[in-house]
């Protein structure tokens, strides 16, 4: 076991220094929009013991619905947000006061070149705090603990490193300005025992042919941006196999962790997903950008699809809530409305 002298912390870290699973910048996240999904489920009479959040980001659904008395089973196939769903909602029995010894451990180490720095170092982050946060993660690299607390200190620096960025919230860029050193440190996030859940980093379409839940709750991509492309950096810094990046960007070769729901292809892996699955209820999750904005944001789905698909499988009822849709910049947007495709399986 890592037996490196630990730096005593204090008894806790203040609550407003611990993140928050909502706490992190996340493109499409539905945190803003829970209220809404939360409203259909209660207006539908649905019940469940069992919910499943296919394709989960950072898992603020689920968490929303995560109770003893519900099994929350989240999926997402990008490693940096399946390390966080285990963070948040897994279910391995956590020393709180071990993961804070170890935080200030890690904050008091002395930063040194790294691959990190070397690669985003005055692109993404200040050079000194890329240095920290390279330092920090070669460090967990060598810690033997238990799968969820070593999560959770991963979890705990994607989140940190996340806040202090030089973007607006992804990785396709960065800031052109704004290099001033933040003083990185590292902070935690919540800690939760929970009791049921469980997590896998897994193709949805191959999953729902292995697990059933009461509800299934879909947000797939709406459109061709994929979500690899876009934080890159943060799948690196967790997966930490230090590949060779390229670009103004400094992405590394991301082949493998394409999604078809953000390909021509989405409308046949929509179907096959529905065909596939083993719900009582199924809720799908989509805006409707259609054919209005820039071609990269156009939505991949459309209603009709959707709703053809699920009738195969029961009764469906559209609901609507208007809400800002996020824009690059390139792409005006009237109102927006997310919808939730509600089917009762029959």
């Amino acid at each position: 076991m890592f037996v490196t002298q630990l730096v005593p912390s204090k008894n806790d870290f203040p609550a407003n220094v611990q993140y928050d699973i909502s706490s992190r910048r996340y493109l499409g996240n539905k945190t803003k929009l829970l209220k809404f999904i939360a409203s259909v489920i209660k207006d539908e009479n649905i019940l469940f013991s069992s919910f499943c959040d296919l394709f989960a980001g950072t898992g603020v659904v689920g968490n929303y619905f995560n109770s003893p008395n519900v099994r929350i089973i989240s999926n997402d196939f990008l490693k940096s947000n399946y390390t966080c769903l285990e963070a948040f909602l897994g279910t391995g029995i956590v020393d709180k006061k071990l993961i804070y010894d170890y935080i200030h451990h890690l904050n008091n180490l002395d930063s040194r070149d790294n691959y990190f720095s070397e690669n985003f170092g005055g692109k993404f982050f200040n050079i000194e705090d890329a240095k920290k946060i390279g330092t920090i993660r070669e460090e967990i690299q060598k810690l033997t603990l238990d799968f969820r607390s070593k999560d959770i200190l991963l979890a705990s620096l994607l989140y940190s490193a996340d806040k202090i960025a030089n973007t607006v919230g992804h990785y396709d860029a960065y800031r052109k300005k704004g290099f001033e050193r933040t003083g990185f440190e590292l902070h935690p996030i919540k800690i939760k025992q929970n009791v049921k859940n469980i997590a896998f980093c897994m193709d949805a379409n191959i999953l729902v042919r292995e697990i059933g839940a009461d509800m299934f709750y879909l947000d797939p991509p709406y459109n061709s941006r994929q979500y690899s492309d876009t934080y890159h950096l943060l799948e690196n810094l967790i997966t930490w196999k230090k590949p060779k990046v390229f670009g103004i960007a400094a992405k590394m070769d991301r082949t493998h962790i394409k999604s078809m729901y953000c390909s021509k292809d989405a409308v046949l892996a929509f179907n096959d997903l529905i065909e596939n699955i083993n719900a009582k209820y199924i809720l799908v999750s989509y805006n409707d950008t259609g054919k209005k904005a820039n071609s990269r944001s156009n939505a991949l789905i459309s209603d009709i699809d959707i709703v053809q698909s699920l009738s195969q499988k029961g009764r469906v009822s559209v609901h609507r809530l208007a809400h800002k849709a996020f824009s690059t910049g390139k792409t005006d947007f009237d109102k927006v409305y997310e919808r939730l495709f509600l089917c009762k399986v029959e």
